[in-house]
């Protein structure tokens, strides 16, 4: 059926751009709010979807405003959203993001009908896991829901992207075990393996507590693999001028499972995701910013 069913959040994004961030009890002046479709499971679809993937996406939104907003962002970048559960009486996850000079971003998130997303909504879509050749999996949303689809997918033998962020203290080995890939990115790959020197200590670490294989993302540097046999391999980066990081790794993700999906080797699909997630770092915003295949840079 699917390419790709994304399993996950879908947040409005409330924006602002400021000169620098505020410290402590410190009020600056800031750009004017932009509001825009997000949540790394919708934007995971949206990135996908975009690139041509056969996408769906399994979530909850609102009966509101953001709720349509996320609606229609899905079906314009060309998802199937039969399977979103709009909940009547919430409200739709929201994300307040602060985007710095740099295009670094400090993102604080409000789950809101994210947080009712439940074992039982996945239960509901166990024949739609098994006819989608990869579920991609993160964590803004209920972490029984997340383990209850890694289940499934092991059950009918749905290949497992998965994205731990926001990142927590540690990760069970069944759920590490499910993931092939687990992506991550340098800090978060440095949080979960507790030890190493750099990237590539982290994900040997990270395989040898239960991964399948593992790609660490390095931003403008582009990305290390670590494959199933244990073989390593590194991903030049691409050179752009950046404008806002901000779903730049959704970008990534969501572009790497579609590849994978279609038969890709995990370096040949990593190689196309750090392209399309250097496009994405060129504009601002999450969604708004994914490229279509003729928007990638060579």
């Amino acid at each position: 059926m699917y390419d790709v069913l994304v399993v996950g959040s879908a947040n409005a994004d409330l924006t602002v751009r400021v000169a620098r961030r505020p410290g402590a009890g410190e009020t600056v002046h800031g750009s004017d709010l932009v509001e825009s479709a997000g949540g790394k499971g919708a934007n995971q679809a949206a990135a996908a979807a975009r690139l041509g993937g056969r996408v769906g996406l399994l979530a909850r939104v609102g009966d509101d405003a953001y709720g349509e907003l996320l609606l229609d962002a899905q079906r314009a970048a060309g998802t199937d959203v039969a399977h979103v559960i709009v909940e009547s009486g919430a409200r739709t996850g929201t994300a307040m993001i602060i985007v710095g000079p740099d295009g670094d971003n400090s993102i604080v998130v409000s789950p809101g009908a994210n947080a009712a997303l439940t074992p039982d909504d996945v239960a509901a879509a166990r024949d739609i896991i098994a006819a989608s050749a990869a579920v991609s999996l993160q964590f803004e949303v209920p972490m029984e829901t997340v383990r209850a689809t890694a289940a499934t997918a092991a059950e009918t033998g749905t290949r497992v992207v998965l994205n731990p962020s926001p990142t927590p203290d540690s990760l069970d080995r069944e759920l590490l075990g499910a993931a092939d890939p687990l992506v991550v990115n340098e800090h978060e790959a440095q949080q979960l393996a507790a030890r190493g020197e750099g990237p590539e200590d982290w994900a040997r670490a990270l395989r040898e507590q239960g991964a399948r294989s593992v790609v660490v993302t390095l931003g403008g540097d582009g990305a290390l693999v670590v494959d199933g046999d244990g073989e390593s391999d590194r991903v030049p980066g691409v050179k752009v001028e950046p404008v806002d990081t901000t779903g730049a790794g959704d970008a990534f993700t969501g572009a790497l499972a579609t590849r994978l999906a279609r038969g890709d080797s995990l370096t040949d699909a990593a190689r196309f995701a750090v392209r399309v997630g250097a496009a994405a770092v060129t504009k601002p915003g999450a969604q708004p910013s994914y490229p279509t295949l003729d928007e990638l840079p060579s």
